[in-house]
């Protein structure tokens, strides 16, 4: 038997993969959705008070409300799988994973951003050991301890927002001489009186004993040991393009798309923080979601496939 072949592959089950998705069922695509997880970097923000229609909500409980939306159209999504390639072989698109070979007509690529790293010694060896990457995801295990929070933008302030909570002191470590998130924000941390923000430092090493004890910064001409026992990175993000070799991407790895989320290559949509989009929010995600799935379906309208 010929392996089916598909209107649509959706790879990415975050906001704008599942924005997609519903889209693509109300329009009764022959689709399927497949990602490593569920809603990809949604499901690591803390307070969210800027997605409409919620004047607050969390960003795991934004997440289940995606997930029960999609699950209402009873779109199943194939979990964990993790694309290696993608190729375009005359009309139809191939997409590799680790398990299977996938085709269809036509796909979007919503595969989102992932953390960077320090890239110092200790980070790897105290990886889940005291450091980690997700404040919402870990948070809670490092209650009435001392912790550091590395970024000065709106990733490692929702951090702080979030742990300042929980933790008795709260150290929040920039490489800049000023923090550089939303002004709200900065002025909610700023109003902390357990969080000491430490200006134009750089991470040298971390290090403990079976779990992390120290936080090693340079700042000028000076060493900083911090007493910590967790750490929390939040240096920004790179895009998870590497399975798109075949597309054209800017110098920081997004892919490049137009107005209509069509890549360099026919057929070959992209949506969200994996773009090259100016602006990066869980709300614009949803859009842009919604309008790769359109111009998949105008595509698929105006092509004899």
């Amino acid at each position: 038997m010929n392996p089916p072949i598909y209107d649509l592959i959706i790879i990415g089950a975050g906001p704008a993969g599942m924005t997609a998705a519903v889209y693509a069922a109300r329009k009764k695509m022959n689709f399927i959705l497949m990602s490593i997880d569920i809603g990809g970097q949604a499901a690591w923000s803390g307070d969210i008070e800027n997605y409409t229609g919620y004047q607050f909500i969390t960003g795991p409980e934004l997440a289940l409300k995606f997930q029960e939306h999609i699950n209402a159209f009873g779109i199943e999504v194939l979990m964990p799988e993790v694309v290696k390639d993608i190729i375009k072989r005359q009309t139809l698109v191939i997409v590799k994973t680790e398990k299977l070979e996938y085709t269809a007509k036509s796909i979007i690529i919503a595969t989102g951003k992932r953390p960077n790293q320090l890239n110092v010694p200790g980070e790897i060896e105290y990886k889940n050991k005291g450091l980690t990457y997700c404040a919402t995801c870990d948070g809670p295990i490092f209650k009435g301890k001392d912790v550091a929070v590395i970024g000065g933008g709106n990733s490692g302030l929702d951090a702080v927002m979030q742990l300042n909570k929980i933790c008795p002191k709260v150290y929040l470590i920039t490489n800049d001489s000023k923090l550089t998130g939303d002004l709200i924000m900065i002025e909610k941390v700023r109003s902390f009186s357990n969080v000491e923000i430490i200006y134009n430092a750089a991470v040298s090493k971390v290090s403990g004993d079976v779990f992390v004890k120290t936080l090693s910064l340079k700042q000028s001409d000076k060493e900083i040991d911090l007493n910590v026992e967790g750490i929390f990175v939040e240096i920004g993000l790179i895009p998870n393009s590497e399975c798109a070799a075949i597309l054209a991407k800017n110098n920081k790895g997004e892919i490049i798309i137009d107005a209509h989320n069509q890549t360099n290559i026919e057929g070959i949509f992209a949506a969200g923080d994996v773009t090259d989009i100016p602006e990066k929010q869980i709300i614009i995600a949803c859009g842009e979601g919604s309008k790769a799935c359109l111009s998949s379906f105008h595509y698929l309208s105006t092509h004899n496939l």
